[in-house]
């Protein structure tokens, strides 16, 4: 006898998980709480609600009907978190454009997300008109202006973005329809081949953002967030939902502040003013925060501040929280829209000191309720959580992307067994915490043994005069391959011979046990800059390149 389905009423409601279901309780409970955009714009929730409105209103206007897509390309603002509501609450389709790509990538990711329709920040009006001519399938272009001065372009512009939303009717009836519908789509900054378009539909972001609301907001932590938390993101609006925080943030109500471009002096002159508890970003932002000036001239005692995207090195966690920021990882990637773990302490690490409790908040961090993380062998067997034996870390949950766009063979290889391969090598302790050691392409592999570049560049990021580091394997005729490290070095450091003192630091860790000789780097190279992405990782593709 299988399972009993349950019997529906034929009256009843069956309430799909919509992104408008997640806008509806704002209104409710903080009509007047403030959307900030930098020292620019500010307004309330009932106003971000009627021009949600306005903006479908005038979407709709121009053509905009379900299933179309609608592509933004904009700094982080006030005008892509209605974006972010108003276009999928439609039934059509939100591409997030990758502002960092180049516009040849950029162009790709357009003709192949098959937008109707794209919005754009004055700004960036140069990003397309190398490609404007080239563009297939888009039938109009609104321009969003950051001044009344118009872009001198040959693009052909419908409107301007506040024109279409003044102009428009003030109330949407936004439809029910299948919860499984496509809200949104954006694209990998692969390391090889085209850009890979990854999609979410609406059940999976409200799921998302409920897994957020459990793993950020109900579990007792050092960073326990709340509706009177004031957000602002610091990982772009293009890249993955800004980590799916601007949902969450909308649904509690909370007040919301949005940076613009980013530029340290603002970021840091907003969190101030007004008086921001959490934002979340990658290494490479807080790494250009604590090296600013303005930075002691500020108190950041109640900034929390979640760090993802790339490892969380010791040496940038120790400056950040000696600036007193609260600062821990978390970690997903665009593949699983993305949060899969968040590196809470438990309340019997309390009373640990804080140079054991920087080893917790450095680690890839606990799952979140609905996630279930598996460390596999190179056979798919699963291995021991016990903090040693590693393998690539899988993953799965109900906000997993089902696939790449267009791309079935991508699709199976991303979800081969059943569960979805996330690239990243790694071991879970008896703690139950994960830690990734690599991404299997950049192991480091010397004489039949692996060599954890993320290892390597975690013990150069503790020598107080280094600024940044990366390590790479070189190819080595006996061993295979050698490990380098990249170091770039603190302004009042540049200059000086450090080559032996900082190789120390690594002989110092193999005397000490906590690294095999193999491990010890042949070379340490001092560079002006290291390579990184367009969402500021470290790009190691392109440094092995230099250095091959």
């Amino acid at each position: 006898m299988g399972v009993k389905i349950i019997e529906q009423t034929e009256s009843a409601y069956s309430y799909p998980l919509l992104i408008k279901n997640l806008l509806t309780n704002s209104l409710v409970r903080s009509p007047d709480q403030e959307i900030i955009y930098r020292d620019e714009m500010r307004y309330t929730y009932r106003d971000f609600h009627r021009r949600v409105a306005q903006l479908a209103n005038g979407l709709k206007g121009l053509g905009v009907k379900q299933g179309d897509t609608v592509a933004v390309m904009d700094y982080d603002s006030h005008r892509y978190l209605e974006c972010y509501f108003a276009v999928p609450m439609m039934g059509a389709v939100l591409h997030t454009v990758h502002i960092r790509l180049s516009p040849e990538q950029i162009l790709y990711t357009i003709n192949h997300a098959e937008d109707d329709v794209i919005l754009v920040n004055s700004e960036l009006v140069p990003l397309l008109e190398p490609i404007y001519n080239k563009i297939k399938t888009v039938k109009k272009i609104i321009l969003i202006k950051e001044t009344d001065e118009a872009p001198k372009t040959a693009i052909k512009f419908e409107t301007d973005y506040e024109t279409l939303v003044s102009g428009s009717k003030q109330t949407y009836d936004f439809p029910d329809f299948d919860e499984n519908a496509r809200a949104t789509t954006f694209y990998t900054s692969g390391t090889t081949g085209d850009p890979k378009g990854v999609y979410f539909s609406h059940r999976q972001i409200v799921m998302h953002t409920f897994g957020l609301m459990t793993g950020l907001c109900a579990y007792h932590s050092q960073a326990i967030m709340t509706s009177k938390d004031v957000y602002m993101p610091l990982t772009p609006m293009f890249h993955v939902h800004a980590w799916g925080m601007p949902y969450l943030f909308t649904m509690l109500g909370a007040r919301q502040v949005y940076p613009g471009r980013y530029e340290p002096a603002m970021i840091l002159k907003l969190v101030v003013t007004e008086k921001v508890t959490f934002s979340h970003c990658v290494p490479t932002i807080i790494h250009m925060l604590v090296n600013s000036p303005v930075i002691k001239t500020v108190d950041l005692s109640t900034w929390k501040v979640v760090i993802g995207g790339s490892a969380l090195p010791r040496g940038l966690c120790e400056a950040a929280m000696g600036a007193k920021i609260n600062l821990y990882s978390a970690y997903g990637m665009s593949e699983t829209c993305p949060l899969l773990t968040v590196a809470h302490i438990k309340p019997h690490m309390e009373s640990w000191d804080e140079d054991r409790q920087i080893d917790i908040r450095c680690k890839t961090g606990l799952p979140i309720p609905l996630v279930d993380i598996e460390i596999i062998d190179p056979m798919g067997d699963p291995v021991a959580h016990d903090g040693v034996q590693t393998g690539e870390v899988v993953a799965r949950s109900p906000w997993l992307t089902q696939g790449y766009l267009k791309n079935p063979e991508k699709s199976e290889e991303l979800w081969q067994g059943g569960w979805l391969h996330t690239g990243d090598v790694g071991n879970i302790d008896t703690e139950g915490y994960l830690k990734i050691t690599d991404r299997v392409k950049d192991v480091i592999k010397t004489g039949g043994e692996w060599v954890s570049s993320l290892e390597l560049e975690d013990i150069a990021s503790r020598h107080p005069a280094v600024s940044e580091a990366a390590a790479i394997g070189i190819a080595d005729e006996k061993w295979g391959e050698r490990p380098i490290v990249l170091i770039v070095l603190k302004e009042i450091y540049k200059g000086k011979d450090l080559e032996a003192e900082i190789k120390q630091a690594f002989i110092d860790q193999h005397d000490q046990g906590n690294l095999p000789k193999y491990g010890i780097p042949d070379k340490i190279i001092f560079v002006d800059a290291i390579a990184k992405t367009g969402v500021g990782k470290l790009d190691k593709k392109v440094i092995r390149g230099q250095y091959k």
